[in-house]
């Protein structure tokens, strides 16, 4: 058929070769060609007979060879407009570029477009050549080109799948429409063109061997899809978020999982008391609670305990949840009585809790009056089990013994964990609820006061800063017991260098100015406790002067907990969290962002004329 069979052609006519048919099993003698097909030419013969094509007779073996050989060598042989032999050609100091793109013109593309792979394999479009003339940056062309020549086997390949597109004969550009042109069409943007160009090769090289190379239109396209790590699709068939795996390998909560999101396998702590006194009223702005300046990053969670909290408690957790805002879902909240908790995390990570679970303890003699007692709220993130409590022991300047039982009665009746597994029960006791984990922090208003005198330390208090926080401290009484050992064995507190938080005139810095004149004091504070010694490292410890709704100032505390891998053998939270909170949350959120560029829009509107 090549020699003597091929029918001669005049120039406007090009024989269009295809890529050989696939033999499913049949005789080799007897296996059709797909016949040669020529541009219609205008003839009055009968309609049907020329729609009728010619099929030749079926030629042998050898023959379907050589056709193939032919086209691997018109592959090879084929030169493009970004290759350097096109480029030497053009610049004058190589041949001529012997292609088909000599006899079929192409209109340039638009600036910055780049090519896409055409549905035919004969035809390749090309990048516009005088980017790369001009010596910018590698264009597509390039990659094209070099793709082409390592992976000529990936061409044929992508070209049983590309090449059942209907072949079109040639086509004048000069008196087709652009419609009717699509072989030769280049797309219009890069909006269009890369993405479609980097999911075939994606797609592509996916399919090859290990022994492949990768391309760097691969790697491109693989970092543009995401910054977060790649899941595997085998993972996510086998991998269920309710039961999970018991094997430290694959699990939920084991290693490979926590070094995705923790490298370091430290995750940052957030937590903070505050003692309302039932005011109605809340800050306009919890910003400087929540978001201190001092800190560059947000926290990965975040505890807040209450003590006798506003009435409308709602109203309190939605505004943690607008200052947050949507990278952060309440996970649990709590009351008891005049006790609020809540725990907010990031939005990505409640898969890796447990079941969050809480009690409480009321230390009243009449046990239905709960402004005094403890709140409890426990949970295991990955493989670390954490315990929260906040406490509001009795007040009074001399009352330390009855602070003292409060603290006893809270270790005995919390009844925690219950449905969650402890993870070390061999190192707990069942008299104290703070060695059954490995992370405790316990905060509120332990109404622990500064002996002295009202004289004594308002003496302090008119030296330099760190001279009389460390001369207020020798009377601190929390700090007196806790040295005898009589309370929070185990604990430590972060170094203090922040004035007293209690007690404050409502509005104003200045302390108790009423006819009690009460001693200003250390009430509000955060301890912490660990099970294994160097996991929970203090960051910052301060108070929020410039939140002046109550006679108590916040105080939280920044710390780095370390975090171990765990097993999946706990009833996880599976992803539960308080979704109507967060909706209205975020919907403050926008509306406060629209009044605030309404204001802002009217103010730049509005001008005022003034005559001197």
């Amino acid at each position: 058929m090549l020699k003597g069979q091929l029918p001669s052609t005049g120039k406007d006519v090009a024989p269009n070769l295809g890529p050989p048919p696939i033999n499913h099993g049949q005789d080799p003698e007897r296996t059709p060609v797909l016949p040669l097909t020529f541009p219609a030419q205008i003839s009055n013969e009968d309609p049907e007979a020329k729609a009728k094509p010619f099929t030749p007779k079926p030629p042998p073996q050898p023959r379907l060879e050589r056709a193939l050989s032919l086209d691997e060598k018109a592959w090879r042989r084929r030169r493009f407009r970004t290759s350097p032999e096109d480029l030497a050609a053009g610049s004058g100091a190589g041949g001529s570029r012997g292609s088909l793109q000599d006899e079929v013109p192409r209109p340039p593309g638009p600036p910055g477009s780049p090519p896409c792979l055409s549905t035919s394999l004969q035809e390749i479009p090309t990048s516009r050549r005088a980017q790369d003339s001009a010596g910018g940056s590698p264009s597509w062309g390039h990659c094209i080109s070099g793709m082409i020549s390592t992976s000529l086997d990936l061409l044929h390949r992508d070209g049983a799948v590309a090449g059942t597109s209907i072949r079109l004969p040639p086509v004048d550009p000069k008196v087709a429409p652009e419609s009717l042109r699509p072989t030769h069409r280049v797309d219009s943007g890069p909006a269009d063109g890369k993405p479609h160009l980097q999911s075939r090769l994606f797609r592509a090289h996916s399919s090859l061997g290990p022994g492949w190379p990768p391309s760097p239109l691969v790697c491109e396209a693989r970092s543009s899809f995401s910054l977060l790590a790649p899941i595997r699709a085998k993972d996510v068939r086998s991998r269920s978020y309710l039961e999970g795996s018991l094997l430290a390998s694959g699990a939920l909560m084991g290693a490979e999982e926590l070094a995705r999101y923790f490298p370091d396998r430290n995750l940052a702590l957030f937590v903070a008391t505050w003692n309302m006194q039932g005011q109605k009223e809340l800050p306009p702005n919890l910003d400087e609670l929540l978001l201190p300046a001092e800190a560059d990053y947000a926290q990965d969670l975040y505890v807040i305990g209450v003590q006798e909290g506003c009435s409308d408690r709602r109203e309190w957790e939605t505004r943690l949840q607008e200052t947050l805002g949507p990278r952060y879902v309440t996970l649990y909240s709590v009351a008891h009585g005049a006790l609020y908790m809540s725990v907010l995390i990031r939005r990505d990570l409640i898969w890796f809790c447990s079941e969050v679970e809480s009690s409480t303890v009321t230390t009243r003699m009449v046990s239905h009056i709960k402004t005094k007692g403890a709140l409890g709220v426990s949970f295991t993130f990955f493989g670390t089990s954490f315990l929260f409590i906040t406490s509001h022991f009795t007040s009074g300047d001399g009352k330390v013994s009855e602070r003292l039982l409060d603290y006893s009665r809270t270790i005995q009746g919390l009844a925690l964990p219950k449905s969650v597994p402890d993870t070390s029960p061999y190192r707990s006791d069942a008299a104290d609820v703070t060695t059954r984990f490995d992370g405790v922090f316990w905060f509120g208003d332990f109404n622990f006061r500064l002996s002295g005198g009202r004289v004594a330390v308002e003496a302090i208090l008119k030296q330099d800063l760190v001279e009389k926080v460390s001369a207020l401290l020798q009377h601190d009484q929390l700090t007196q017991e806790m040295k005898k050992g009589s309370i929070f064995k185990g604990f430590q507190e972060p170094d203090i260098h922040f004035l007293p938080s209690y007690k404050f005139d409502i509005g104003k810095d200045s302390y108790d100015t009423t006819s009690k004149q009460r001693t200003p004091s250390y009430t509000d504070r955060v301890m912490y406790r660990s099970r294994h010694k160097g996991d929970i490292c203090p960051v910052r410890y301060s108070s929020c002067p410039g939140i002046k709704t109550s006679d108590h100032r916040p105080v939280y505390g920044l710390f780095r907990v370390k975090v171990r891998p765990g097993r999946d053998n706990i009833p996880l939270a599976a992803g539960k969290f308080d979704r109507e909170l967060y909706l209205i949350g975020i919907k403050r959120r926008i509306s406060k962002e629209i009044q605030r560029q309404q204001a802002l829009k009217n103010q730049h509107s509005s001008t005022i004329c003034t005559v001197s």
